[in-house]
């Protein structure tokens, strides 16, 4: 019998003593007034992490929202950071500031987004929050208005080619390092596989030139901020990219945990850094994956080295107030490819396998619903160890009896779950809709 199995059998008596449980904590979730409790644990905390169990389910993207919304207008949170590239959305960024040269409207500035997958941001639901988000920024000064930004370091060339073009036109010394870089590179014509696999057997690579390039635009910080303080700092971060993509890279070719911890440690500083760049009373607000904001001791990542931006947030910001909220849901559909760069797809999602969380969340009602958790100080079969699922951008459900099960303690893992019962697949831009399911009202009036 292998781990999911074992995970995933609790007894009779269990299953129905963990169902009890959930039934009485568990709280109605139909629209955003039931987020009240959820309010209420976050308090005064500085960050709030929200997750997904796929990156392609309509209602994660909604309800992340709608809380999303309450945290801005309620709390006073500075922005919203998510699992995306830094250059694609900084557009964003841009677009809902109301800069000169922005965009029309957030669906011509979100279709603009190509690297695969394309539908994680590039939907219908990001555009009514990135127009919600611009419509509250309308009228206020540019020190309150909210921002949008990516954490993630995939994004080696559109870094190097945006910090080009803003030493074009700020230090043509200093341009001459980037060419450099981008000399570098060139030979692998942006294929970064084929530039990982290059410095394998070649002891040669482009590190030494992305660190110089770094520290001209760190040892000018002072002249550039004089100029335009934002600027700058989208090229300073665009230099951090490319640095530590360059370092990503190299590491994903040889396998193991380490490639994973340089990618989620390097979320982290870049959440660090825009903390900064808001001042030190700033909150901000996390979008990503479940498998990145929910704690990684608390699943069988810990055993093989892996640690997460939920983790790290958690260890070095406890004293700040740290909210990790996790996602689910038991059916459905969603939007995944059938292998990495393939055509996006609906796909069915089946039901929960029985004894995951999923499924004792539907044996406890099949509704929506919020649950809070309490941690070390919750029940102990709330702190048993259970499979919760996972839907990468990579999916097939003919497999999920095999996958797509991390073993979890839920209520150590996060602090507050989000169940939907049903959920159906995101509206990507750049695919005709698929069926008659309508986006829920994301921001109603009088919310």
């Amino acid at each position: 019998m292998g781990l999911i199995e074992r995970l995933s059998s609790p007894t009779g008596s269990e299953r129905q003593e963990v169902i009890r449980l959930v039934q009485e904590r568990a709280t109605p979730l139909h629209s955003a007034q039931d987020l009240v409790p959820l309010m209420d644990r976050i308090g005064d905390s500085q960050y709030v992490l929200l997750g997904e169990a796929s990156h392609g389910t309509s209602e994660y993207y909604v309800w992340r929202s709608r809380i999303s919304r309450r945290l801005i207008e309620e709390k006073g949170f500075d922005f919203i950071a998510v699992e995306g590239d830094w250059p694609d959305c900084y557009t964003v960024n841009r677009y809902v500031k109301g800069y000169p040269d922005s965009g029309g409207s957030a669906k011509e500035v979100l279709q603009q987004y190509h690297r695969w997958p394309t539908w994680m941001w590039a939907n219908q639901e990001i555009v009514q929050l990135a127009e919600w988000l611009r419509r509250h920024n309308d009228g206020l000064p540019e020190e309150e208005k909210v921002g949008f930004y990516g954490l993630d370091v995939y994004s080696l060339w559109d870094s190097l080619r945006s910090i080009m073009e803003y030493l074009g036109k700020t230090d043509q010394e200093a341009l001459k390092t980037a060419a450099q870089a981008y000399r570098c590179f060139e030979p692998y014509a942006e294929d970064v596989q084929q530039y990982a696999l290059a410095t394998r057997f070649v002891s040669e690579s482009c590190e030494e030139e992305v660190i110089r390039l770094l520290y001209d635009l760190l040892n000018k910080a002072q002249d550039y901020k004089e100029e335009n303080r934002e600027a700058y700092f989208n090229a300073e971060q665009n230099a951090l990219v490319l640095k530590n993509a360059e370092h990503y890279y190299r590491t994903m070719i040889r396998g193991g945990s380490e490639s994973w911890n340089i990618r989620d440690r390097h979320m982290v500083l870049t959440l660090e850094r825009l903390m900064e760049h808001h001042g030190p009373e700033s909150k901000g607000i996390v979008w990503e994956h479940n498998t990145h904001i929910g704690d990684a001791r608390y699943t069988d990542m810990a055993r093989a080295g892996m640690v997460n931006v939920g983790h790290l947030v958690r260890e070095a910001h406890e004293g700040d107030g740290v909210v990790l909220v996790g996602f689910g849901s038991n059916r459905g559909t969603v939007i995944a490819g059938a292998e990495w760069g393939a055509q996006m797809e609906r796909m069915i999602v089946p039901r929960g396998r029985e004894g995951t969380w999923e499924d004792l969340m539907h044996q406890a009602g099949a509704e929506n619903k919020l649950l809070l958790l309490k941690g070390e100080e919750d029940e102990e079969l709330m702190r048993q160890t259970r499979g919760h699922r996972a839907i990468g951008v990579v999916y097939d459900p003919m497999y999920e009896s095999y996958g797509n099960y991390v073993p979890t303690n839920l209520a150590q893992r996060y602090d507050a779950f989000l169940y939907i019962d049903e959920s159906h697949a995101l509206h990507p831009l750049h695919l005709e809709p698929l069926d008659d399911h309508e986006i829920p009202e994301t921001f109603p009036t009088g919310m």
